[in-house]
């Protein structure tokens, strides 16, 4: 059964998300840059926490979707399995990402060990690594963009969330996807500030969902 606490859980778990999905790619970053291979291991233990802090906000969004299905089931049963499977997929290739990043930094610990020798060749092998990096990075974040059009969805189409609010989320995600996973994998550049709306987002929902919780149950747009 609904109630307004379960919508203020999720509106919770949702702002720690943020929170710390904001540290972990903030401080990663140096770390997984074209000139990796002689920083990351300078500072392995930020790596390191950036990692577990991935992996947690993995498993928040795991967290989100069994915290929700009670909710979305007595709408739409696929629309509760359904999240359930794309934050399992979430887990998975936040997990495949995760260990592309540890590939990086013991390769820059080699190249560190070996004080310069044999450069051409830790060169040539520190940019095949972090390209498929890369793309192990976008697929994941193609992953995250299908988990959110179908979280705000849910909430937009059961009234969870005022409209206008829902429908701000899915304009975000598409922004998100057109200007970042599908850029890279079509060949351009990515488009930056269509990120940006993702975050905001976080914020909106979270926050919404914190003070107001989930409606009270109307009966409508269940699965009959």
């Amino acid at each position: 059964m609904k109630t307004s606490s379960t919508g203020r859980w999720i509106g919770g778990l949702l702002l720690a998300q943020m929170v710390g999905l904001t540290v972990a790619f903030a401080t990663l970053q140096p770390g997984v840059a074209t000139d990796y291979l002689g920083r990351a291991a300078g500072m392995a233990p930020t790596i390191r926490t950036a990692v577990i802090l991935l992996f947690v906000n993995a498993a928040i969004t795991l967290a989100i979707a069994i915290v929700a299905f009670p909710v979305f089931r007595e709408y739409s049963l696929r629309t509760a399995i359904g999240l359930l499977a794309i934050s399992t997929v979430w887990v998975v290739m936040q997990s495949v990402d995760n260990a592309h990043i540890l590939s990086m930094l013991s390769l820059s610990e080699r190249y560190t060990d070996a004080a310069g020798a044999n450069a051409d060749l830790y060169n040539l092998l520190g940019a095949q690594v972090r390209s498929t990096r890369v793309f192990v990075h976008y697929a994941t974040l193609l992953v995250i963009d299908l988990w959110f059009g179908l979280f705000y969805g849910a909430l937009f189409m059961f009234r969870l969330v005022p409209r206008v609010l829902g429908g701000l989320g899915l304009l975000a995600v598409a922004l998100h996807l057109i200007g970042i996973p599908l850029s890279v994998f079509i060949g351009y550049p990515t488009i930056l500030p269509l990120a940006y709306g993702l975050g905001i987002s976080y914020l909106l929902f979270g926050g919404w969902l914190v003070l107001k919780g989930f409606p009270e149950d109307t009966g409508e747009n269940r699965e009959q």
